[in-house]
């Protein structure tokens, strides 16, 4: 089961502040044992609120909204998604993240049969074909 692993911003990671040459090693470190354990199916940071943009949708239509976004604490600093068989084994994984002062987040990612019956065969295959499309497209 896939699970999403929520890196929250901090005052730092919202104010630009980059990682140094240690940390960054050190989370190489981690991002390769969870490779090499094959659990690793994506990992990215992410630039501070400040460079992004919220959309907002109602009934009278969609509005842009640009950050930098209020309420640190609620914000995203970066993410991973594993391929782990519980979430206990996620959580395992995540206690030996090289964070001093952080918090993360994790969130099961859904999967079809999550879905029930309104999941439909149709549903399920034009969801496979994009799938295929969008990895032949990016080379994966």
């Amino acid at each position: 089961m896939k699970f999403m692993v929520l890196v929250k911003a901090s005052e730092e990671t919202e104010a630009g502040v980059l990682p140094t040459e240690q940390e960054l090693t050190a989370m190489g470190k981690f991002n390769e044992e969870l490779v090499k354990a094959g659990v690793l199916l994506a990992a990215e940071g992410l630039h501070p609120s400040s460079k992004g943009v919220r959309l907002k949708y109602t009934n009278e239509g969609t509005s842009v909204i640009d950050g930098p976004f209020a309420e640190t604490k609620e914000l995203l600093a970066g993410f991973w998604i594993l391929d782990v068989k519980s979430r206990e084994e996620a959580v395992e994984w995540l206690k030996r993240a090289p964070f001093e002062d952080a918090e993360i987040e994790i969130r099961q990612v859904f999967a079809p049969e999550d879905f029930g019956e309104a999941y439909t065969p149709e549903l399920r295959e034009a969801e496979e074909r994009m799938r295929q499309q969008s990895a032949e497209q990016h080379g994966r």
